[in-house]
């Protein structure tokens, strides 16, 4: 089955071709240490979920690109071109010469309904390429104007218009510091709004991206691109193709839908975070060997401690009454700290894989009461390595992850709204204080669910 991938704005063009970029370089990779057979297997799942052929043998990525400036676009095209291993399709962009300036109001209120027809059109012929289509995945951020509020807008009509398809977005988060002044009153407002029409979010923290490549990629002076090959190498350790059961070895043909079995147990909980392991330069890579059981004891105690990189585990949290003595007078304050899952899944690729021991994720002290671990948890394979390294751990989680910045976003944006600051600019495109209201209401009902797991 077939995805069809929306990229929105200046980031989400950036990142999706990222993110196809390494999703063709995996599945044509020459280390896949499995045998030739496996491969073009691995090779032609690849190629069924992201890419369809040209008469002439090129993969065209399943894509149609969306912003408001023609000047990312025209980048994205020409380095696609210029690599000429893969390339977009000839019809299936939508650009404009006039940008929504940062307002998520003008994105979603004027651009949107605006030119509706026309990007619809060109969802609905991409869609009409696949065979079978598994669903959408909508790449966007969510501090600027076109990707959250154009986003959120075309999120909506893909709901209304393909109900029964699945939803993905993956969403950027800013960072804390701040890129644009009202970039809190963007986010809340795409988060708000997607939480009624996306089926889920893939999120990653701009802060965190930019301290992997710093602390774990050694990079000196960090450029967007960095951060987008980081989420690139993240996203595609979750997608690309995994044997569809223990003991099998045929690939599972419905990632989105898998993905979201798995993941979402329930409509109000629909936030997932992406952990990788290992995460490291090429050089440091030539030099480095692991085991299972080493990775997965540093993915578990990651996802305990909420870590978000190998970087900083805090070893002294353990799981409430898991029966270990606790560690010292801090051991009180450290279970405040322990990130209750909702839904784990752990993606495991490379050497050995069939041989790696992931019970210690079964543990219900990991998990909300309400559900089993055997619902709780899933856990995919393959033994083709991805993207180099020899052993790779992904963790996909719906857990607390979010929580902290989720509130602090909400906190910040209500300050602002208190003191009535750049509201105007909002209400002239048709976005009224009500619509603030209703998005504060539904994301601290988000943070209270979240909490009380």
């Amino acid at each position: 089955m077939s995805i069809v991938t929306v990229q929105l704005g200046q980031c989400g063009n950036q990142i999706g071709f990222e993110v196809f970029d390494s999703l063709f370089s995996d599945s044509h990779c020459s280390q896949g240490l499995c045998s030739k057979r496996e491969n073009e297997a691995y090779q032609a799942s690849c190629k069924e979920r992201f890419f369809r052929e040209e008469k002439n043998g090129i993969p065209i990525a399943r894509a149609v690109l969306v912003d408001m400036e023609p000047k990312v676009i025209n980048q994205t095209l020409s380095k696609a071109a210029q690599a000429s291993r893969w390339k977009y399709g000839q019809h299936a962009c939508f650009c404009q010469k006039q940008g929504s300036g940062n307002n998520w109001a003008y994105g979603y209120s004027m651009h949107g309904p605006r030119h509706e027809e026309s990007i619809m059109n060109l969802i609905q012929k991409e869609v009409e390429k696949c065979d079978s289509l598994s669903g959408f995945f909508v790449i966007m951020s969510m501090a600027g104007g076109t990707g959250s509020g154009l986003g959120a807008f075309i999120t909506q009509k893909l709901q209304d218009q393909y109900s029964n398809s699945l939803k993905m977005n993956q969403i950027i988060w800013p960072y804390g510091t701040g890129e644009v002044i009202v970039q809190n009153y963007n986010s809340i407002l795409t988060l708000s709004h997607l939480y009624r029409s996306s089926d889920a979010f893939l999120i990653h923290e701009n802060d965190v991206v930019h301290k992997i490549c710093a602390k774990r990629m050694n990079i000196k002076q960090i450029s967007f691109s960095n951060i987008n090959q980081v989420l690139a190498h993240q996203l595609g350790s979750v997608f690309q193709p995994t044997y569809s059961s223990e003991g099998s070895f045929h690939y599972r043909r419905n990632p989105l839908g898998d993905l979201m079995e798995h993941l979402v147990p329930h409509p109000e909980f629909k936030m997932l975070g992406v952990r990788n392991i290992p995460q490291m330069s090429e050089n440091s890579l030539a030099y480095s060997t692991f085991t299972w059981a080493g990775l997965l004891k540093h993915l578990r105690q990651m996802l305990i401690s909420n870590a978000k990189m190998e970087e900083g585990i805090n070893w002294q949290v353990r799981p409430p009454l898991s029966g270990l003595p606790p560690l010292g007078k801090m051991s009180v304050n450290k279970e405040l700290h322990f990130n209750t899952s909702i839904a784990n899944l752990v993606i495991l690729r490379g050497k050995d894989v069939l041989s790696a021991d992931v019970e210690a994720f079964k543990d219900p002290a990991l998990y909300t009461s309400w559900l089993e671990p055997v619902d709780a948890f899933s856990v995919w394979k393959t033994q083709r390595a991805f993207n180099k390294y020899e052993k790779c751990a992904a963790l996909v989680s719906n857990s607390q992850f979010l929580v902290k910045p989720l509130d602090m976003i909400v906190g910040k944006a209500w300050n602002m709204f208190a003191s009535k600051a750049y509201i105007h600019q909002y209400t002239k495109f048709g976005i009224e204080e009500e619509d603030f209201l209703d998005s504060f209401t539904l994301l601290e009902q988000v943070v209270a669910s979240y909490c009380n797991v």
